[in-house]
């Protein structure tokens, strides 16, 4: 597929665009494989044209530079995790001294605003198709839904207050320049009218079928505002009733979201993260992976060479201070990392974990059971793509309670309730009088190595400056490659300068600047 190769300045035919999207995906929603081609002359006709055009919008997610980990550079700004080797593009973005222009982050923001033009597409298109009114309904739904989403982490990353990011409509998507808006809130009530609209249009995810599951539905349209309102929140109080609010709306919305929790915490925490519960009441929202074309996530998290059985990548491990963390008792804590001497199985057969090539002693445990099975059963036969069909979740029903936990804290209420709902599932005993660092805890034990993203997490809060003035530190092991080894605890990563003022933003590759005449982020 031809990649568009400057950012939404360019005037770009919206037909032509669905072309790329065409082509990036087959009728079938959970079929990731491109197939087929059409042309801008013949497109726009039918209602497979519709749905094509809406599938499109999903094609990000085989994107490696995307959710496989090209965002995942950002979350390894974290405390949580130091870069696994050798490599100057990821270490400047981890110690805030990129410039843009490096391969690691240097597509997402042009590639969110590829999403934004498809949808963009559909919204000027569909409406005056002559196709079944709950399928039009629900494209279009999708084409809202994914518009804001594209936003959300656009303006998660790259705009503050003292600058948005260009807002793309279907009024001015054929412009050729655009401007920042002065505040990011102008991107947010751009978000809240379409995730509002989104949530009129699509269904219920209990509405969907098989072949459907993974596309944009009513509870994900509540859970991205939730998540909106959260960030919006830094610059108006008023906002956090909006987060209890639209948390509530997916409680209660019928389709029986809630924790998997049947009683069993060594377990229950850790089968948040099989293949079997990738669709399950937890679920709210998640990059949908297959063995073919999918996200390479979890390998990316594998070790690296995977000794010698399958091409695991072995970026991004885990610090000490994430290990150290985790309060006693928590069954999160193995379900989430692996030291050596832990015992775990791996392509059928049982072994204790150890790295010749890990940093810190460690490896993240939490995406790992695709790789207990046999190599065929959920892995791709071509180690050189190392998807699995795991999905990545971007929301969790846990994200939906600690939300509303926080939000409910900050208006000086009680939120035992919520935090405690994933406490228990844990393992671990109720507490009263949940605080503000309660919460802080809980968020960083239940999400660690997630796209819910620490790193944000502490940015928003304002303690990155604090956290990231320590050295992360690991484990070094006399003999890497026996699991009993005994160890000595080494510095992986020095302390990092983190200036609030500049880095609780990124900055916005050069060749965008440049090609869209906007102002870079002040300081980068």
């Amino acid at each position: 597929m031809k990649i568009m190769k400057k950012i939404i300045i360019n005037k770009v035919i919206g037909a032509a665009l669905i072309v790329l999207a065409a082509q990036a995906c087959s009728e079938s929603f959970t079929d990731l494989t491109p197939k087929g081609s059409v042309t801008s002359g013949n497109y726009w006709s039918t209602e497979s044209d519709a749905v094509s055009a809406a599938n499109g919008l999903y094609e990000h997610w085989g994107d490696d530079n995307m959710f496989g980990r090209g965002l995942f550079w950002f979350v390894n700004a974290s405390d949580d995790m130091v870069t696994g080797r050798t490599d100057a593009g990821s270490a400047a973005a981890r110690d805030f001294v990129a410039t843009g222009n490096e391969s690691r982050i240097n597509s997402m923001y042009k590639k969110f605003y590829q999403i934004i033009q498809r949808a963009n597409s559909i919204l000027v298109n569909v409406p005056d198709m002559t196709i079944n009114e709950e399928v039009k309904r629900r494209v279009l739904g999708e084409a809202y839904f994914m518009r804001a989403y594209a936003y959300f982490y656009l303006t998660q990353y790259y705009g503050d207050h003292r600058a948005g990011l260009p807002i793309v409509t279907e009024a001015n998507m054929n412009e050729a320049r655009f401007t920042r808006p002065a505040h990011v809130s102008e991107n947010y009530q751009q978000m809240e009218q379409d995730l509002l609209t989104a949530a009129e249009l699509l269904p219920l995810v209990t509405a969907y079928g098989a072949n459907d599951l993974g596309r944009a539905h009513r509870d994900a349209a509540y859970a991205y505002l939730a998540k909106m309102y959260l960030h919006w929140a830094r610059y108006d109080a008023g906002k956090w009733a909006e987060v209890v609010r639209y948390c509530d709306m997916v409680t209660s919305s019928g389709s029986g979201r809630a924790l998997i929790n049947t009683g069993n915490p060594q377990e229950d925490f850790a089968s948040v993260f099989y293949v079997e519960n990738n669709f399950s009441p937890e679920y709210i929202f998640s990059v949908v992976s297959n063995n073919v074309r999918g996200c390479i996530l979890p390998a990316v998290l594998f070790e690296n060479t995977g000794y010698g059985l399958y091409n695991g990548w072995g970026y991004f491990h885990p610090t000490l201070e994430l290990y150290n963390h985790f309060e006693e008792g928590d069954y999160r804590k193995k379900a989430t990392i692996l030291e050596f001497g832990d015992t775990f199985t791996l392509f059928g057969e049982e072994r204790q974990y150890y790295s010749s090539n890990s940093w810190t002693g460690f490896q993240f445990n939490k995406y790992m059971q695709p790789f207990r099975f046999p190599q065929e059963v959920h892995l791709n036969p071509n180690g050189d793509y190392p998807t699995s069909n795991l999905n990545v979740p971007l929301v969790r029903y846990a994200d939906i309670l600690l939300m509303k936990a926080e939000a409910l804290i900050m208006q000086n209420q009680n939120a035992d309730a919520p935090i405690n709902q994933i406490r228990n599932r844990a393992g671990l005993p109720s507490i009263t009088g949940a605080t503000l660092a309660d919460l802080k805890r809980e968020r960083r034990s239940e999400f660690a190595a997630e796209y819910t993203d620490r790193h944000v997490d502490l940015v928003r809060w304002g303690d990155a400056q604090e956290a990231y003035s320590k050295p992360a530190t690991g484990r070094q092991h006399a003999n890497r490659d026996n699991p009993n080894s005994p160890y000595t605890v080494t510095e992986v990563w020095p302390a990092r300068n983190f200036n609030p003022a500049i880095h609780h933003v990124w900055p916005i590759p050069p060749a965008d600047i440049t090609n869209s005449g906007i102002s870079q982020n002040e300081g980068w």
